[in-house]
């Protein structure tokens, strides 16, 4: 396998360009099953999770054309879904992607069944599908699961002819930023109005939104905790851009605190990460909205220990957790972080112990005292979160740390060596035969 070696010690300095945010891609790219009309996307990355979609759609008859952006990123998608020639997504495709499950929804309203693979384990915790499968039931879908696949039936139409969802109430639980999408898309077509009580609010449900609005969809609520959805009888195609990336933005604004510099994060959004650049104000990291992004500064002062809790948005995310704790390894004084969202997400904690930090877990809490410098060393990546945190802090860190199990990363970082090497990081990406040969 392909690794990553990082030498250490290099401030950043440039710019930086955010690419478009995979987590809002996603759900964008499986609302092309809702209409016949072509729907275009732009800014989109190119990234492994993005092309594991591809695949997926492209096997239910989804005609997908890719226009490639500037330096090998791809910026543009236009999806054709007028001759879907199945309903079922299978195994083998879903089981790369937890994401999948988002094509259950449009297929169901469109066509009025769906056969989808139950997504395969996850490595930072239990994300089971069983509300997403509870809000289909709530709007008369019959949901059964059998030989490991999610089957469902829209109920016959109030004409007693064809087969539609039905709009209802659904409350969830719990926040669930997936299950939210995935009826979300199901309600834009069901029979009369849907209210989604106990919502995610994330950007990338408002993004979701303002695609379905576009196609001609009647949404009220999007980024609050109720979403009233109208359903319509058909939708059109449209044309949306996807937001940046907030995890890459706040992933990058930390590697410049830890390293030290000054670099602009071009088209980054300061809006989606308000309680992060707060938290990185109160550590030390300067963070200013600029006319054409953010601009990140650390000076010479070392960063400063800061307590941080996990929340759904608008709070601070599990997702840049990891690369928060990364930072604070180098901190001044001790900070504790708690994580919130989910149960196993502490696993980059050996690896950061390898390069020198001083990390106690207890439960759900980890207690980080800052060592000042870490040291370079051989780690493994075991998530895609997780496999960042190892690369800042090998930026930080003196000499060389190898990082392995890379392709964690190609899920979610769109160029990330050639965007910190643009920068001034010593990165490269190794291939697998030029590893193995030197080992």
């Amino acid at each position: 396998m392909d690794q990553i070696r990082v030498h250490g010690g290099r401030p950043l300095h440039g710019r930086l360009p955010i690419s478009g945010a995979k987590n809002a891609a996603l759900p964008l790219m499986a609302a092309g099953l809702l209409t016949a009309d072509p729907l275009r996307l732009t800014n989109v990355p190119r990234l492994a999770d993005i092309a594991s979609m591809t695949s997926i759609l492209r096997q239910l008859g989804v005609r997908i054309e890719r226009m490639d952006g500037i330096d090998g990123a791809a910026d543009a998608l236009t999806l054709s879904g007028e001759d879907i020639i199945s309903t079922v997504a299978p195994y083998d495709l879903v089981r790369k992607m937890r994401a999948s499950v988002l094509v259950l929804g449009p297929l169901l309203a469109r066509f009025g069944e769906a056969t989808v693979s139950l997504p395969g384990g996850c490595a930072i915790g239990n994300r089971p599908v069983d509300l997403h499968l509870k809000g289909l039931s709530e709007l008369g879908a019959v949901v059964e699961i059998e030989s490991g696949y999610i089957k469902a039936v829209a109920p016959k139409g109030r004409d007693g002819t064809g087969s539609r969802l039905r709009g209802g109430r659904v409350a969830f639980p719990f926040v669930s930023v997936g299950a939210t999408e995935n009826l979300m898309m199901a309600a834009a077509l069901a029979d009369g109005e849907t209210v989604l009580v106990n919502s995610a609010r994330e950007p990338e449900i408002v993004d979701l939104a303002r695609l379905l609005t576009a196609m001609g969809a009647q949404i009220e609520g999007a980024g609050t905790d109720t979403i009233h959805i109208q359903g319509c009888d058909t939708l059109s195609g449209a044309m949306h851009r996807v937001i940046p990336d907030r995890i890459e933005t706040g992933s990058y604004a930390m590697a410049v605190g830890i390293t030290g510099g000054d670099v602009l994060l071009e088209g980054a959004d300061g809006c989606l990460i308000e309680a992060v650049i707060e938290t990185l104000g109160d550590a030390g990291v300067t963070v200013e909205v600029v006319a054409d992004g953010l601009r990140v500064v650390r000076g010479s002062d070392p960063v400063i220990g800061v307590d941080v809790m996990t929340e759904p948005y608008p709070g601070f995310p599990t997702d840049l957790q990891a690369q928060f704790m990364a930072l604070m390894t180098v901190a001044q004084g001790a900070s504790m972080i708690t994580e919130t969202i989910f149960e196993n997400r502490f696993m980059h904690v050996p690896e950061l112990g390898r390069m020198g930090a001083n990390i106690n877990v207890h439960h759900a809490s980890a207690m980080v005292r800052g060592v000042g410098r870490l040291t370079g060393a051989p780690v493994m990546a075991t998530d895609l979160r997780a496999s960042v945190s190892l690369v800042l802090a090998g930026l930080g860190a003196q000499g060389t740390t190898t990082i392995n199990r890379v392709y964690h990363l190609d899920r979610g970082y769109d160029r990330l060596v050639e965007k910190l090497s643009a920068c001034g990081a010593s990165i490269e990406r190794v291939p697998s035969e030029r590893a193995a040969a030197e080992e």
